[in-house]
């Protein structure tokens, strides 16, 4: 950890720099590009930014590293060059902007573009006077006679004149209208249709309206051999999958998961169900379907899969250590089949593990699990002909086997659950349901201290007991972005609750009772609790190339034991430390509320059953594939049941007083498939001390007890 200390002082160094000290006279660094809009309604500086030739070079560390010297070398190969601006570039974004505006319905609008100089940066102001717009007050349709197509395009014109009337007239929203209108004709199978059928014709008048001529062509642009079918319905005529002969893939699901049979009428949105439905089966390397017109009113199509990879292998490795000596690393090793039964059925098999280990007094606890997991490609008890969109429920049976080896217990957790998970049409919500999770968990080899303190603590005495969890469970998942390492703006939400013992307190009466008055089922007592997270996120991606990112996080999580049970089982209560936690913590190191470090456990067990944390990380791009963080992290874990007068209960006064807080640096391998993070975290506020030294000095930040270095894959959050 004292090998960061030269790296903090390079950035301190760093931010006492110019960012211009390299440039020549007469040259300028531009720093902005300043949006004033004068006027114009609705109209916004976002819609104006792209249409401007150069962009502003946001700030960056990478500036004042690259002017620590003037002549090319180390320095200038991993800093950030200053953008040199171009003064030719304003004339041409006036240009720009302004043909724009005549294409969002602001005509005549008037552009102008004013260099200001300071030292050696430059911004440009660039002032917006908007021109003239014209509502839609009249609207009539032109469109060819004869066969069905009157009746049916007729039949959507309320929707056209919903969607036009006492709007703003503009080329923009004219283009939105006729791509509408040609994907619903191309719904009702008019195969050939698409935006370039339509015309519209505008009368602009003194007062502001505007008449406009809505007009349907009979045939696409280039394609007037086509005239004689564009306006006829199609059909379709014969359907054929193909797939290599060596790829084995059952028929019947193949056929069941097509929506496009012979003789329907053709319909876009089939099409695209079909594409989707059996791109999510992912045993497949590319799904492609091809349309061909046959005769008049005829279309063939032909559907072609190729394999992808049908085995394979996941690693991932989180590992961390704090400065009292205490090492972690936590494994984990996944091997998948994407087509186990030739019917995309997935099977996992994992192992992950979590080793800690404190070499001072060879302090260690080991945890490991082994999981198995099986999906299917359908819901189990319904048949296929029930989900007609593009997106069809899994169904999965996971079972795991969790064996934990501490110095103060040992305990062993088997796990099964049966439910569905599946995304919505977007494939940016997922969910995951199960109607059935059961845990049995079983500790045995007890220390006789740890035994001992437990019979002193009631409250901890029912988190360590062997206990029967059965109940129902659901998340749901929202990700703006679909990659694996995100590399723009993105956003987040997550919504997680558990449910358990509800259904089997209703066989309370047929149970035995122990001596705690907790019913039984086979030698142990059943688990009845409510629990639920919820987390939201957000990174913003600015700068030149979107070279910079704020990312910031909001988690909040609540569990209430009742009936059967006193207080949560351990292993649902919450906990905060770790890489993607409290980074100036290990994980389990910190709470609950202000108490102490409970002794009684030789490895870190602080849990609660309430938690609240944020997290704030500025991330920037250094050089190569490499990546640096700032990032601040606030948060905590409470006890809700037990004495409210405790150090480590939740109180809605005083809370905030319990509210732990770190800071840290950051540095990340960035290589698009895959980001391996190490963070350096250090404690600013410690609720566990005396109130009148919670604050860390900065003096103490790289001393024993105060940091903690963590080891992980992906962003924290």
């Amino acid at each position: 950890m004292k090998r960061l200390v030269p790296v903090m002082c390079l950035i301190l160094l760093a931010c006492a720099c110019s960012t211009t000290r390299v440039l020549e006279e007469g040259e300028y660094r531009l720093t902005s590009n300043e949006i004033n809009i004068k006027g114009g309604g609705d109209l916004k500086a976002s819609q104006i930014s792209p249409y401007i030739r150069q962009s502003a070079q946001g700030w960056t560390p990478m500036l004042y590293v690259y002017n620590w010297s003037r002549k090319d070398g180390l320095f200038h190969k991993i800093g950030t060059a200053p953008e040199l601006f171009d003064s030719t570039s304003v004339a041409s974004s006036i240009s720009n902007i302004a043909t724009h505006l005549d294409y969002l319905g602001y005509y005549r609008s008037c552009v102008q573009g004013e260099i200001i100089r300071k030292g050696k940066k430059a911004k440009v102001r660039y002032t917006i006077y908007p021109g003239k717009r014209y509502k839609i007050d009249s609207l009539s349709f032109e469109i060819p006679d004869g066969g069905t197509f009157p009746a049916d395009f007729y039949s959507d014109s309320s929707a056209a004149v919903k969607a036009l009337m006492g709007e703003w007239l503009s080329e923009d929203f004219l283009e939105d209208e006729s791509v509408r209108s040609a994907s619903v004709m191309r719904n009702l199978g008019y195969f050939d249709f698409n935006k370039n059928n339509y015309s519209f014709e505008a009368d602009t008048l003194a007062d502001g309206t505007a008449t406009l001529i809505y007009r349907v062509r009979e045939y696409s642009r280039n394609e007037t051999e086509a005239a004689a079918r564009t306006l006829s319905k199609y059909y379709i005529g014969n359907v054929g999958i193909k797939r290599p002969a060596d790829f084995p893939f059952r028929e019947k699901v193949l056929k069941d998961l097509n929506t496009i049979h012979p003789g329907d009428l053709y319909s876009e949105k089939s099409v695209n169900n079909t594409y989707s439905r059996l791109s999510s089966i992912r045993a497949f390397s590319t799904v492609a379907i091809e349309m061909t017109p046959r005769d008049s009113n005829l279309v063939d199509c032909g559907i072609s899969i190729s394999r992808s990879p049908q085995q394979g292998f996941k690693v991932n490795l989180e590992a961390s250590t704090n400065s009292l000596g205490l090492f972690s690393v936590s494994p984990q090793l996944s091997f998948f089949h994407k087509n186990v039964f030739h019917g995309g059925e997935w099977l996992n098999l994992g192992f992950s593990g979590d080793f800690q280990r404190r070499p001072s007094d060879n302090a260690r606890a080991v945890e490991y699990g082994i999981t198995a997991g099986l999906s299917l490609p359908r819901f189990v008890g319904l048949p296929y002909s029930i989900f007609k969109g593009p997106r069809i429920p899994r169904t999965e049976i996971n079972f795991t086997y969790n064996y934990q080896n501490r110095p103060e217990y040992n305990r062993a957790i088997i796990a099964t659950a049966f439910g569905y998970s599946g995304t919505t049409g977007s494939r940016n919500i997922s969910y995951q349901i199960y109607p059935l999770q059961v845990n049995f968990v079983r500790l045995f080899n007890l220390d006789p201290g740890f035994a001992s303190s437990l019979e002193g603590n009631p409250f901890m005495r029912y988190s360590y007991q062997n206990h029967l969890d059965a109940g129902v469970g659901a998340t749901f998942y929202y990700n703006s972005s679909t990659d694996i390492v995100p590399q723009g703006t993105y956003k987040f939400r997550r919504l997680s609750f558990d449910l358990s013992g509800n259904v089997l307190s209703l066989f309370r009466n047929m149970m035995q009772v122990n001596s705690d008055g907790a019913a039984i089922i086979a030698g142990s007592p059943y688990s009845q609790y409510v629990r639920g997270e919820y987390s939201w996120g957000k990174a913003w991606r600015y700068g030149q190339d979107d070279n910079q990112a704020v990312a910031i996080r909001l988690l909040v999580g609540a569990g209430y034991a009742y009936g059967n049970s006193s207080t949560l089982p351990f292993e649902k209560q919450f906990y905060v430390g770790g890489s993607s936690s409290m980074r100036g913590w290990q994980a389990r190191a910190l709470g609950p509320g202000a108490e102490i470090m409970n002794d009684t456990f030789i490895i870190p067990s602080q849990t609660g059953d309430f938690k609240l944390e944020t997290n704030l990380e500025y991330r920037f791009n250094l050089f190569w594939k490499l990546e640096g963080a700032l990032f601040a992290d606030v948060g905590n874990v409470w006890n809700m049941l037990g004495d409210p007068e405790s150090a480590g209960a939740f109180r809605i006064n005083d809370f905030y007083k319990t509210l732990a807080a770190d800071w840290g640096l950051g540095i990340r391998v960035n290589l698009t498939f895959i980001l391996l993070r190490l963070d350096f975290g250090m404690q600013v506020y410690d609720p566990s001390q005396p109130e009148d030294a919670r604050m860390v000095s900065p003096r103490n930040w790289l001393k024993g007890g105060y940091n903690a270095l963590h080891f992980g894959v992906g962003y924290p959050f």
